[in-house]
């Protein structure tokens, strides 16, 4: 049963992988590997459970007899719930921190974001939605950045091709925005909430790689673009009956929606309590300030929500998809085969930054989040009474180099991030020209970036 259950996941990183192939979603592809992955475990729980749990099964029973009906039941409510418990907490985070952009968005507060991009020297332009989408996604989640940056740069651009090279430098930005921080993509939420790593440590110590890899890459991108780029006229765009807000109205709710975004890591380290809690606490609060900055637009007749269905669809994708790896991983890790396999890695690998060039490379073809939660689940967090390498205790170095690379794999080949099959997909691009233009000069940026953070590590520790 073990090895049916790894043939699934790994038909499922294959299909997850060829999305751009067979156009089989993979978040239905991922729902579909937890949901199976369980229903197959729970087959054959006993066995699992006396080799995984024997010790807890005992104490469970408490003198009962040990039934196929006692063994399900300890896995529901005391193996399963708890792997639920934590995919919630990520998922949980995303919807809140998502629908703090829906709010913002739907009530103009990024509007000013075109007034910035008022120009027709491509090299500003490049810049300017390079910087707002790096800035943007470490402090939301790199996919609505890109999402709503695309659909931004697709009003302004009108050339096919240049909207080609703008589109992939919003994706390259966005993947190493979201890097930088705990809350601007997945991996490092997952990493935050399990108790790897502390906001600060975590985002300090990848300022510099990710501002390097971002850097390089786009500079070399901007030597594809001509002088002048084609552009629209950039006005602030006419919202109907949407809104009615006031500028300083508008900056209220920025405030509320990105300070109190900034202000959960403080509210995580003072109350002990999930991120997600946090994240509730603000949607709560910003959704009362739109409650009333909005008390005559509440008539569902007549408001015009602007926002594109695309964004919603792809949010809504991206939850599913997380909570399916997050489930999917988590039955593996109980068949044991992930302890077997950090065996065999300690033994023939053996380094934690050859592991992360692993990690960048799995990335780069199969998925990002996916890559970087199967090396994750590779290696328990420790601390120091184990006597285990500190690579792996709390704000070792292992965790972050396998998100870095796993991060800036993305950007290699754009199907290995959600954000570069957004793009892919709206622009209508090819993966061979994507590499060929894009690709191995985000693969430079990362290189150099991840020496720096190897040169850092070994002067800083």
């Amino acid at each position: 049963m073990t090895l049916i259950i790894l043939a699934v996941m790994l038909v499922s990183l294959i299909l997850i992988s060829t999305e751009h192939f067979t156009n089989i979603n993979k978040a239905a592809i991922a729902i579909f590997a937890g949901t199976v992955g369980w229903v197959l475990y729970i087959c054959y729980g006993t066995d699992f459970i006396m080799g995984q749990h024997a010790a807890d099964y005992g104490s469970y029973l408490s003198g009962m007899k040990a039934t196929s009906v006692t063994a399900k039941h300890f896995i529901a409510g005391e193996i399963f719930l708890p792997y639920v418990g934590k995919a919630s907490e990520i998922v949980l985070f995303l919807l809140a921190t998502m629908t703090i952009v829906e709010i913002l968005s739907n009530n103009g507060c990024f509007d000013f974001l075109c007034q910035l991009l008022k120009t027709r020297n491509s090299q500003r332009m490049l810049w300017s939605l390079a910087a707002i989408t790096f800035f943007i996604s470490a402090n939301l989640d790199n996919l609505t950045t890109t999402l709503m940056m695309l659909i931004m740069m697709h009003g302004i651009i009108q050339s096919r091709r240049q909207r080609m090279i703008f589109g992939s430098a919003i994706v390259v930005s966005a993947n190493c925005g979201g890097a930088l921080t705990v809350i601007g993509d997945p991996a490092g939420l997952v990493l935050w909430n399990m108790g790897a790593v502390s906001a600060t440590n975590f985002s300090m110590l990848m300022l510099l790689p990710c501002l390097v890899a971002w850097g390089i890459t786009i500079w070399l991108i901007g030597r594809m673009l001509p002088e002048r780029c084609d552009t629209d006229w950039i006005v602030m765009p006419y919202r109907g009956d949407d809104t009615r807000l006031t500028v300083w109205q508008r900056l209220l709710m920025l405030f509320v929606g990105i300070g109190g975004l900034w202000f959960i890591p403080t509210f995580h380290n003072i109350t002990k309590l999930s991120p997600f809690l946090g994240a509730l606490c603000v949607l709560s609060v910003l959704w009362v300030v739109n409650e009333l900055v909005n008390r005559h637009l509440m008539n569902p007749d007549q408001i015009n929500h602007r926002k594109p269905q695309i964004l919603k669809y792809s949010v809504i994708q991206m939850i599913l998809y997380v909570m399916g790896i997050l489930l999917a991983m988590g039955v593996v890790t109980e068949t044991g085969l992930f302890v077997q396999l950090s065996e065999w890695c300690s033994r023939h690998v053996g380094d934690v930054w050859l592991m992360g060039v692993l990690a960048g490379l799995m990335s780069s073809i199969v998925e990002s989040f996916a890559s970087c939660m199967s090396f994750f689940s590779l290696y328990p967090l420790t601390d120091a009474a184990t006597g285990v390498s500190p690579a792996f205790m709390y704000n070792g170095e292992y965790w972050r180099i396998v998100a870095y690379c796993t991060a800036m794999g993305g950007n290699i080949l754009a199907v290995g991030s959600i954000c570069g099959l957004a793009m892919i997909k709206m622009e209508r691009i090819h993966i061979g020209w994507y590499f060929r233009h894009v690709g191995w000069k985000a693969l430079v940026g990362t290189i150099v970036g991840l020496l720096v953070m190897f040169l850092m590590t070994a002067y800083f520790g």
